[in-house]
This record gives C-alpha cells, sequence and structure tokens, in this order.
C-alpha cells in the first residue's frame, strides 16, 4: 500500500491542504477542484489509453483464430418463422451470415 501512496504522489503531486469549518459555523472555507484537471489527464493517459489499447490487441487476436462452425441441431423452439421477413427470401435475417447463421432446415453450405 505504501508503494501505492508513493506512485499516486508521483503522479499527482502534493495534495491542495484543505481547511475544514470553523466548529461553530455551518459553512467553512473549502477549497473544490484545484487538482482535478491534472488527476482526469493522468488517469486518461495512465488508466484509459492503455486499457483501449489492450482491449484493441484482445479483438485483435481473436480475430485472427479461425472458429469452427458448430454442428446445426434441429431444436423446435429455435428459428421459428410465424410470417415470412419482408426482404429476400423471407427466410433469412436481415443481417443473415451464411457461415455462422443456419436456416430452419439446417446450413446453407
Amino acid at each position: 500500500m505504501a508503494a501505492l501512496g508513493r506512485v499516486s504522489r508521483l503522479l499527482l503531486g502534493p495534495a491542495a491542504p484543505r481547511s475544514l469549518p470553523a466548529r461553530g459555523a455551518r459553512w467553512g472555507p473549502v477549497t473544490h477542484g484545484e487538482g482535478t484537471p491534472r488527476m482526469w489527464k493522468t488517469l486518461t493517459f495512465v488508466v484509459a489509453l492503455p486499457g483501449v489499447a489492450v482491449c484493441m490487441l484482445n479483438c485483435y487476436l481473436k480475430a485472427q483464430h479461425e472458429h469452427e462452425r458448430p454442428e446445426f441441431v434441429p431444436y423446435a423452439h429455435l428459428r421459428i418463422r410465424t410470417k415470412r421477413f419482408p426482404w429476400g427470401d423471407g427466410n433469412k435475417t436481415l443481417f443473415h451470415n451464411p457461415h455462422v447463421n443456419p436456416l430452419p432446415t439446417g446450413y446453407e453450405d
């Protein structure tokens, strides 16, 4: 925990002193937001951008793998067509992919 405190002091600098209200006073002079822009800038470069880079790397590596198509099992409760789709032959969904999405009778190829 001490190392985390040292790293945060290095990144954010010394904390601004806060003044507490007097004992009987309802509101005291309190400073807000003096180090906030620097903190958000640091969080953006230290947390957010590396997080986006890791997510992009994960998507890229998963896209490189060749996926096997699962075996078609004609379950009665899936791919029910009570009325035709208003496009194409009426049996394929709007974003139909013949390699991944089966029709009610099975894959096309």
